[in-house]
C-alpha cells in the first residue's frame, strides 16, 4: 500500500512538472480565473442599465412631464420625444428597447378618477432587460402619479415590504462572477487530466508506462490529484482574490468546507475527463467530444438558470451530472453560508458520482493500454 502510494506521488509530481512545461495551458489556466472572471462579471449585467426609451406624450401636461423626467439615468438614457406615427419604424429597428405612450388629456382624466391607459411598448429581444425594465417603469409611473396627485391616489390597504437575503441591492455580478469561477472549474478540470492522458498517447510515453510497475489504477489517481489540486488551487485564488478583493463580492460561507467540496467534485469530473479522453485518438477529436459535454454541464448545472425552471424529466437526468450537485453546495456555501449539515447530501452524491466514473473510465482505460501494448 505505500509503495503504491508513493507511486501515485511520483507520479502525479510527473504530471505537475508536464504541466509546467504546457505554456500554452498554463496561459489558459491564469486567464480562466483572472480576465474570463472580471469581464463575465462586469460585462454580463442582468439588471437595467443604459437601457434607451421613447416617449409619446400626447397629453404634453405637468404630470406627463413628470413621468418622462422620472426615467433617470443610470437605469434608462434621456428619454427621446418621438411622434405616434414613428413607434412601429423605431421598434422594428431596434431603436428603443421602450417606447412609453401617454394618451390626450392624461392628466385630466387622472384628476376626474376615469383610470387612462398608459401604453408601454416593449422589445422583448431585450430579454433581461424587457422583464426588468418593465417592473421599473410601472412602478415609476405609480410613484410620479402618487406623488404628484395624492388626492386622487389612494393609499392601498397593504403595505408590502421586501427583504433580499444574501444579495440585497440585487447585483447580478454578486451572481455571475462566483458561478463563472464553478464553471470555469468544470471546464479546466475535464481539459486537463483528458489532455493530460492524450499527451501521453501523442508524445508516446504511454509505452514508457506499460514497462513501468505501475497499475491503470495509479497512473489515474496521480493524474486526478495532481491537476486536481492546480484547479483547486486556482480557483481558490481567484475567490479570494478576484472575486472578492478585486470585485468587491462578499463569500458568506467557510471557505474550507468549499476547498473539502472542491475536492470531491475534481474526483468525480477529472475522472470523467479522462473517460472522456479514453474514447478519443487526439486532442482535436477529444476537443470535439468534450465541448457538447462541457455545453451541457455548464447550462444545464443550475448555474445559470434554475433546475426548478427546467423541466422535470431534464432534472432527473441532470443528477447523473456531478456539475449539478457541486453547483447546488457551492452556492449553499458561498452564497447563503450553509454547514455541512445542510450540503453533505450533495457531498455525497458527489463521491458516488465520481466513483461511477472512475469505474467506467479504469475500465476504459485498461483496455486502452492493452490495445497499445
Amino acid at each position: 500500500m505505500q509503495q503504491s502510494l508513493l507511486r501515485i506521488l511520483r507520479l502525479g509530481i510527473k504530471e505537475l512538472y508536464s504541466l509546467r512545461a504546457d505554456s500554452v495551458m498554463l496561459i489558459l489556466i491564469v486567464y480562466a480565473f483572472t480576465v474570463a472572471i472580471y469581464t463575465v462579471a462586469t460585462g454580463a449585467n442582468m439588471e437595467v442599465s443604459n437601457a434607451s426609451v421613447a416617449v409619446v406624450d400626447e397629453d404634453r401636461s405637468m404630470l406627463s412631464t413628470r413621468l418622462r423626467d422620472g426615467l433617470i439615468k443610470p437605469f434608462f438614457k434621456e428619454p427621446a420625444l418621438i411622434e405616434a406615427k414613428d413607434v412601429d419604424a423605431a421598434m422594428n429597428s431596434g431603436k428603443y428597447v421602450f417606447v412609453l405612450e401617454i394618451p390626450p388629456n392624461f392628466e385630466q382624466d387622472t384628476l376626474k378618477n376615469l383610470k387612462p391607459t398608459v401604453q408601454l411598448d416593449i422589445d422583448a429581444t431585450a430579454m433581461s432587460q424587457a422583464g426588468n425594465g418593465a417592473s421599473y417603469i410601472q412602478s415609476i409611473i405609480l410613484q410620479e402619479v402618487k406623488a404628484a396627485l395624492p388626492q386622487v391616489v389612494t393609499a392601498s390597504p397593504i403595505n408590502l415590504v421586501v427583504s433580499a437575503r444574501f444579495n440585497p441591492n440585487l447585483m447580478s455580478m454578486w451572481f455571475t462572477a462566483v458561478m463563472q469561477v464553478i464553471n470555469n472549474v468544470t471546464m479546466l478540470s475535464v481539459i486537463l487530466t483528458g489532455a493530460a492522458l492524450i499527451r501521453e498517447r501523442e508524445h508516446g510515453t504511454i509505452e514508457h508506462l506499460l514497462v513501468m510497475p505501475v497499475t491503470p489504477g495509479e497512473i489515474m489517481f496521480a493524474k486526478i490529484w495532481s491537476n486536481g489540486l492546480v484547479i483547486v488551487a486556482a480557483s481558490i485564488l481567484s475567490l479570494v482574490v478576484m472575486v472578492e478583493q478585486v470585485l468587491g463580492v462578499p463569500v458568506a460561507g467557510s471557505l474550507g468546507l468549499f476547498i473539502l467540496a472542491a475536492l470531491l467534485y475534481q474526483f468525480s469530473v477529472t475522472s470523467l475527463g479522462i473517460l472522456i479522453a479514453t474514447a478519443a485518438t487526439s486532442m482535436a477529436q477529444f476537443g470535439l467530444i468534450a465541448i457538447p459535454v462541457l455545453i451541457a454541464m455548464n447550462l444545464l448545472s443550475g448555474s445559470t438558470t434554475p433546475m426548478e425552471s427546467m423541466p422535470s424529466w431534464l432534472q432527473y437526468v441532470m443528477q447523473i451530472s456531478p456539475s449539478t450537485h457541486f453547483v447546488a453546495l457551492s452556492q449553499g456555501i458561498l452564497y447563503r453560508g450553509a454547514g455541512f449539515s445542510l450540503v453533505w447530501q450533495s457531498m455525497g452524491a458527489l463521491v458516488l458520482i465520481g466513483a461511477g466514473f472512475f469505474g467506467i473510465a479504469l475500465y476504459r482505460f485498461r483496455r486502452t493500454l492493452l490495445s497499445a501494448s
